[in-house]
């Protein structure tokens, strides 16, 4: 039988390089937006993380429940607010990549589809 695919997800990875005299600024508006996003309709999760070859290098990961709930996330004020910001704390090009994921499934739910024990640690990539 043909796989069927029930569920989409989009993720949104990117590398943002920033000044470190402008460390702390940065910082003070990825938690800004990061804190407003994660309470938008369709955002699973948004989060930044300092890299650890280069902690002058914020990484962002974003996962959302369709396109359009991404799209209307670029609608929206905080989005502009950090936009607007952004340009001043910049070390050099922002780099981003956005996935389209058809099939939306993590280890547990292929455990217990398995029947596989609950104490089994979860299998990290």
């Amino acid at each position: 039988a043909p796989v069927r695919y029930d569920r989409r997800m989009i993720v949104v990875h990117g590398l943002i390089p920033i000044k470190p005299s402008h460390r702390e600024e940065a910082l003070t508006l990825a938690r800004t937006v990061s804190e407003a996003t994660q309470a938008e309709d369709g955002c699973v999760s948004y989060e930044f993380y300092v890299g650890l070859r280069d902690p002058n290098t914020l990484i962002l990961l974003q996962e959302w429940e369709s396109a359009r709930a991404l799209d209307n996330h670029f609608r929206t004020e905080h989005v502009r607010a950090f936009m607007d910001a952004i340009p001043k704390v910049l070390a050099g090009k922002v780099l981003t990549r956005r996935y389209t994921i058809l099939d939306v499934a993590d280890e547990t739910d292929s455990a217990k589809e398995a029947g596989a024990e609950r104490s089994r640690p979860p299998i990290i990539h």
